[in-house]
């Protein structure tokens, strides 16, 4: 039987200490990759997200890539954004333009630059924002009582390739508080459904604005049913529903995701209206873990 090998590299995203963010596998040379192989792999890393670097078909884009969960295809998604982009760079590759790398995805051209202090930063392609009806705000409610809701941010569904519920409650601890009985998950998994998501960001402020701006947690709701370490979609789809609500805590801000699951991501947020269409820019640390060769 024949083999292949490719070259592999398994990064953490949104960390600088190995084993603290959110991993991410990435495979180089994938162009002769069909989806059921690039889906049968990312289903036995078993890992939120493997990612397959491509030439691009775009002559504006440095490379494209293919996102793919455990059971699906994504058009876009932050953490492997970010993750593939530090593998590519570590691997040698050369931007056609210094400090900034031109992505092409399902959703499209994503810019990525070079940021202060040396972390990078994707241009978070633009969302599309639907508020919850009354009956949904009330179903929500009952679902994550006894926790409590800040209503002033209307609960909404925001979709900016990767669709989330986000949701915002009163602090930092009530986030961390958050505990979902199978009932509640139950009640989650149909309001998701019913707003197009694939499952709910709850975020509260630390006051202060220490350790971070906001403590934020995503749960995937459905078949998947997990929760995520640091999503980077999450946080692009919620600095652009703090702009829309009129509650954006200046042109930069924090957030700290993880702590749950005994991780401590930590992901910068700021806005730059030049940003190539976007006004939103999400950044964060990465560090290679694993630096091999992938064989199939």
């Amino acid at each position: 039987m024949s083999t292949r090998t490719v070259r592999f590299k398994q990064v953490d995203v949104f960390t600088s200490v190995p084993f603290r963010g959110n991993p991410l596998a990435v495979i180089f040379d994938a162009d002769d990759l069909t989806t059921g192989q690039m889906q049968a792999i990312a289903r036995w890393t078993n890992l939120s997200e493997t990612t397959f670097i491509l030439r691009p078909t775009d002559p504006r884009a440095d490379y494209r890539v293919r996102i793919f969960t455990t059971a699906t295809e994504l058009p876009f998604a932050g953490h492997p954004t970010l993750g593939t982009a530090h593998a590519l760079r570590e691997s040698g590759h050369a931007p056609k333009t210094p400090g900034k790398l031109v992505q092409e995805c399902g959703v499209g051209l994503v810019t990525l630059e070079a940021r202060t202090g040396g972390q990078w930063a994707f241009a978070a392609p633009p969302a599309r924002i639907t508020p919850l009806d009354d009956a949904q705000q009330k179903r929500l409610a009952d679902a994550l009582a006894p926790l409590a809701i800040d209503f002033a941010a209307t609960p909404c569904a925001v979709d900016n390739g990767v669709p989330w519920l986000v949701i915002r409650l009163a602090d930092a601890a009530q986030c961390l508080a958050m505990t979902l009985s199978p009932a509640a998950r139950e009640t989650l998994t149909a309001l998701v459904a019913e707003a197009g998501t694939h499952g709910i960001v709850v975020y509260g402020p630390h006051e202060g604005g220490v350790p971070a701006t906001f403590e934020l947690r995503t749960v995937l709701l459905g078949a998947e049913n997990i929760e995520d370490p640091v999503t980077g979609s999450a946080n692009a789809a919620l600095a652009m529903l703090l702009t829309a609500q009129g509650k954006r805590p200046g042109d930069a801000y924090t957030v700290r995701q993880g702590t749950a699951l005994d991780r401590d991501g930590r992901v910068s947020i700021a806005y730059d209206d030049r940003a190539d269409g976007s006004p939103v820019w999400i950044g964060g640390d990465s560090v290679t873990v694993i630096d091999g060769t992938f064989r199939f």
